[in-house]
């Protein structure tokens, strides 16, 4: 019997995810409820498992766009492995005895893959396998790139690679990328051609297809720098640029390129040594962030309102009972939670503050859901903390440390991204003094926190130096009022100056 492994629902706001990577091959013996593959979509990554026990049988491929509901693959429970294995055995002894002659090789074209309903182009950003190159199945050959994702080519046969579209180029779903004559596999014919290239390698200057090939961290660090991979010498295995030869280059490089290449180096000496500059193409998926921030300031009557508030009162509190907090509760006493508990209030008191447009509809909340923006190493996540208004101030250092956690691991749940009826972005740990952020869609008002610095206030009557913070409400005035704007930030404001507050809810 056969079941099919299809793309489960995974949010209401998503309506398709990418197959970044297969965790178990086709033919594989699976069992039940083990990770066979990642999918991923705009928001996070998470893992497909296998329904039942048996051989699997891949439908997508890895960088495939999948809609909810689209097959992924297929398990059959009938205990066929052996004959699966068996079926593949003859075809790898086929391509072994035939790699040895070029002329009678089956090509193979490799077209731009469907990535989903809405994509119509893609942009292929990089070859990972050169031109003339021995490449296996289901390798990696290329990266292309939509705008809304970055996903790879993998070859669908052993044999040697023939590219045919340039890096940089914009092409066509469908589109022929490259062939591969069908040729040895890595089973046995594969090592030949090597020991040939080994030993023609000094002519050509380069020992294989690694020699020179900067690891994808050193790319991006050269390309920073404006140094010619070429210019350097890896240290890696077969010659490739490792990090650290990126790193090592930047001293060097200038006078590399200057001897090595003048013709690229012309219109440099022209001008001063400090005087350099490059072009990096935006990628699909920075086009498509500036096309969602340009929208949020298009389709939102966006206005910012600004306060102070005076940190005093929270620090002394924080510094009283910070030590047997944490060895209550098991975490620190940050500021983050003051500005949680103290945005729920808010919020009690000015419902559309955490309201949001939904059609003709103005749709309000009796509970605080409230995201916190986070900085990931894939950019900026913003995952929410639930019913945040019915929890304790420890119950919300818990929470934000966990995504936070999370979110650097890159382990955030589609669940845990989304929704969010408020959102709270901290730039004060960058050392931002002021700023106006950019509303969280669809969300209607956003609170942006800043560095705390001591500044000389009036306080009856006396010049007195306090810990000051400026605090920045984006809001929607489509909803939000500007009594109901200032409003909500001087209740913010009252609570944190006022601490006591927040636990007899006055």
């Amino acid at each position: 019997m056969s079941l099919e492994i299809k793309v489960p629902a995974v949010g209401e706001s998503i309506t398709e995810v990418i197959l970044s990577k297969w965790i178990k091959s086709d033919g594989d013996q699976v069992e039940m409820d083990e990770v066979i593959a990642e999918l991923e979509s705009d928001k996070a990554t998470f893992e497909l498992t296998a329904e039942s026990a048996g051989v699997l049988t891949t439908v997508a491929k890895e960088g495939d766009t999948l809609e909810i509901g689209a097959v992924v693959a297929k398990i059959d429970d009938s205990g066929a492995a052996t004959t699966t294995k068996a079926e593949k055995a003859p075809t790898t002894e086929q391509k072994e005895t035939s790699a040895p002659v070029q002329g009678e090789a089956k090509t193979v074209e490799l077209k731009v893959p469907s990535v989903g309903e809405s994509i119509a182009e893609v942009t292929l950003t990089r070859w990972i396998k050169g031109n003339g190159e021995q490449v296996e199945m289901d390798e990696v050959i290329a990266e292309l790139e939509s705008d809304k994702a970055t996903f790879e080519l993998p070859a669908e046969a052993a044999g040697v690679l023939t590219t045919i579209a340039k890096e940089g180029d914009t092409l066509e779903i469908g589109a022929l990328v490259a062939t591969i004559a069908a040729g040895a596999t890595s089973g046995g014919a594969t090592p030949a051609p090597k020991e040939v290239q080994v030993e023609s390698a000094p002519k050509t200057g380069s020992s294989s297809y690694a020699d020179g090939t900067p690891s994808p961290a050193a790319a991006k660090i050269l390309a920073e720098k404006g140094i010619d991979p070429k210019a350097v010498q890896g240290s890696g295995v077969d010659g490739r640029i490792t990090k650290e030869d990126a790193n090592k280059a930047q001293v060097s490089a200038p006078q590399k390129t200057a001897t090595s290449a003048p013709a690229v180096t012309t219109s440099n000496v022209a001008a001063s040594g400090d005087r350099n500059e490059r072009r990096e193409k935006m990628t699909s998926l920075r086009k498509t962030i500036a096309k969602r921030l340009v929208s949020v300031k298009n389709e939102t009557a966006m206005l910012t309102t600004f306060n102070e508030v005076n940190m005093a009162p929270v620090m002394e509190l924080r510094k009283k009972y910070k030590d047997s907090f944490k060895e209550k509760h098991g975490v620190g006493l940050g500021f983050m939670s003051f500005f949680t508990k103290a945005v729920t209030e808010a919020l009690k008191d000015f419902p559309a503050v955490g309201a949001k447009i939904d059609g003709d509809e103005i749709v309000y909340s009796d509970f605080a859901d409230v995201s916190i923006a986070v900085s990931a190493p894939k950019g900026l996540v913003v995952p929410v903390i639930r019913n945040a208004d019915k929890l304790s101030l420890a119950g919300i250092e818990k929470e934000v440390i966990n995504l936070a956690t999370k979110a650097r691991d890159n382990k955030l749940s589609i669940e845990e991204m989304t929704g969010g009826n408020f959102t709270i972005t901290n730039g004060g740990i960058f050392g931002s003094m002021m700023s106006t952020p950019i509303i969280n869609a669809p969300q209607s008002a956003i609170l942006g926190m800043h560095n705390i610095v001591e500044r000389p206030v009036a306080e009856n009557g006396q010049v007195v130096i306090r810990p000051m913070m400026y605090l920045a409400l984006s809001y929607d005035h489509r909803i939000i009022d500007g009594r109901e704007s200032v409003g909500f930030l001087v209740r913010v404001k009252q609570l944190l100056e006022d601490p006591a507050r927040l636990l007899l809810g006055v």
